[in-house]
This record gives C-alpha cells, structure tokens and sequence, in this order.
C-alpha cells in the first residue's frame, strides 16, 4: 500500500511519473491519439445496446456486464492503461450520432465509460450523465459550475473524479473548442525551474464549494494543488473556486506568492508546447485523467434555435486501475450511499 507524501521545506521535491510528461511536438500526429470507429465497432456498440435495452429500461443501470463489447472492449482496455500512465487523454471519433439520435448516442456513450470505469456523481443531486450546454448561468455567479455557462471561455482546470469523458452531440456556430494540457510536465517544470512555487502549490488550498456541499458542513474544503502518493502525481486544480472561496467568512486572501505559482501554472498551461486543441465533432468521445492533464474550452457563438445549441455529455469515471488514492481523492462510502440514492441522468 502506497502512502501520501507530504511535503515540507525541507524535503526536496522531484519530478515524478516523468513517462507521462509529453510536448506539442510529442503528439503532433493525432491519428495516435484519435481512435476512429470502424463499421465492425458501430455495429457491436448498436448490439450491445441492444442487449442493454432489452434488460434494463434505465441507462443507468446499464453496466460493463450489460454492455457486451467482445471485440472493442480489449480496445478500450488499452485506452485505460494510457489514460492512467500514459499520455493521459484519449479521443474516440466517429459514432454515427445523427443516425442514432441524441438518447441512444448517449446510451452507447454511457456504455463505453462503463468500460473504462464505475460512475461518479457530478454534483450535489447526485448526476451521473451530465449535460454540458448553456443553462443560462453567469460566470459571475458564485454558485455556478462549468457545464452549465454559456459562451464565455474557461480556464485550464480539472473536475472532481479520476476520469472525466465529454461527448459532442452538437457544435456551436464557431468556438467552443476543447484543449488540454499536460499537468504532469508542468509540475516537473516548475520543481525544476522554480521549486519555491512548486513547494507553495504542495500546501492546502482553500476551494469554495460553490453551493454544492451537503447540508450542515462548511462551504469550503481544503486540499493542495500537487499531491505526491507513492511515486504518482495527483493534481486538483480550479483556480475559480480558489478565488471564489474568499467570499466567505473567515477565508485568507490569496498571498502573493501563492498568485504567483498560480501565475506560472496556468502560464505554462497556455504555452503551445504544452497543449493540444481537440475541434470536437458530434459523435466523437474525449476522455481525460483529471490528475495528469488540465482541460480548458474557448468562447463560442451559440446558435439561437435552443434545438441545435452546443450540446456535450459528460460523464465522472472512477477508474479500476486505480487502486490506490490520496484520501483527499476517494469519494468516501458514506458519500457513495448517499449519491446512490439521489442519482439523476441530467445536470
């Protein structure tokens, strides 16, 4: 069993899981990180919905054993292992969404995740198949989440699970691109280059929980940017709900040197050697380690007719090659009950 490593002046910090680093140039041929979806894989994926359909008439209770993929689930197995100690994100394109329609689409979405994991609520009611589009919240609303803003543009920054999966069933007019970043190199980076802002992003940063914590506990939890388990790298990063938790009582500001690793971080993000932009069409499926890479999205022009707004579907996986978390990463028993009863389709 690993233990968590914490960090202290006094003990050096190193670069770790250094075979997941990758640059731009690393992964310039996309076709190594695009799987496209042959004629064979659609029509096992139409099959195994099928056999779902047939024994559950909800797609939540569709599991891995439910969603036979005799074929294609080797593939996705192999996907896991990259997710995990490789490169960190994976693009599987091609499902033939105008043809299947958004309920089925989504269905065989869900069943592909079931391969690489077991759900995780994606907020307080308990959501397990989210909807990413405009639900007309601002982003200066304290209490808003990602998926639910319009247009504007969101910074580098992880979710709350192992794995997080979009799904594009519908584009907006322009923009509104996907683009990650590897969080890995820029954590070795900065330990080699300015381990003083290293050091400061391994101490417990206070975020805000936006509304979502359960009734009778603080707004606010604390955990650091950088946690070393073991020899892997977890990373937690949402600068917003950093900034948005001094709004409560009690709450220190930002110190300067804590800005300014910040700073360095979402800088680093934004270099082009350390990201890729991913233009996703509908029918294709990202799927992201939320501790080895940052996802970012631009600003988009919506379309008007709310029929063919931008449309995502997201998924929270908690993987199975994981055996081993930071405590500050495992969603607790008691909390796993609670989200089982409360579980919903859509955010």
């Amino acid at each position: 069993m690993m233990t968590e490593t914490a960090q202290s002046p006094s003990t050096p910090l190193q670069p770790l899981e250094t075979r997941a680093e990758w640059r731009a140039s690393d992964i310039a041929d996309r076709e190594r990180w695009t799987y496209r979806l042959t004629e064979g894989d659609v029509a096992e994926l139409e099959a195994a919905l099928a056999y779902a359909k047939a024994r559950s008439g909800d797609v939540l209770d569709i599991t891995r054993e439910l969603f036979p993929l005799p074929t294609l689930g080797a593939t996705i197995r192999r996907f896991e292992d990259e997710l995990i100690d490789g490169r960190g994100f994976q693009l599987i394109s091609g499902l033939p969404v105008a043809r299947l329609g958004d309920a089925d689409a989504s269905a065989i979405y869900w069943g592909i995740g079931m391969h690489l994991g077991s759900p995780w609520p994606q907020n307080k009611h308990g959501h397990l198949l989210g909807d990413v589009t405009d639900q007309g919240r601002a982003a200066t609303d304290p209490t808003s989440r990602g998926n639910e803003l319009g247009p504007v543009g969101m910074p580098y920054h992880s979710d709350g699970s192992d794995l997080v999966g979009l799904m594009c069933l519908r584009k907006a007019i322009s923009g509104g691109v996907s683009t990650v970043a590897n969080a890995v190199l820029a954590h070795n980076e900065m330990v080699r280059t300015r381990p003083d802002l290293a050091a400061e992003l391994y101490q417990p940063m206070i975020y805000d929980y936006r509304g979502e914590e359960q009734p009778g506990h603080a707004p606010t939890y604390t955990m650091p940017v950088f946690t070393r388990h073991g020899e892997r790298l977890f990373v937690r990063y949402i600068r917003p709900y950093i900034e948005s938790a001094r709004r409560h009582a009690g709450v220190p500001p930002i110190s300067a040197p804590q800005r300014e690793a910040f700073n360095l971080l979402d800088g680093m993000c934004r270099t082009p050697d350390f990201n890729v932009y991913m233009d996703l069409q509908p029918g294709d499926m990202q799927f992201i380690n939320n501790y080895h890479v940052l996802h970012a999205r631009t600003s988009f022009v919506d379309h008007p007719d709310p029929g063919q707004k931008r449309f995502l579907k997201r998924l929270w996986l908690e993987t199975r090659k994981l055996n081993d978390r930071p405590q500050q990463f495992q969603l607790a028993g008691s909390n796993k009950s609670w989200w089982a009863r409360n579980r919903t389709k859509a955010s």
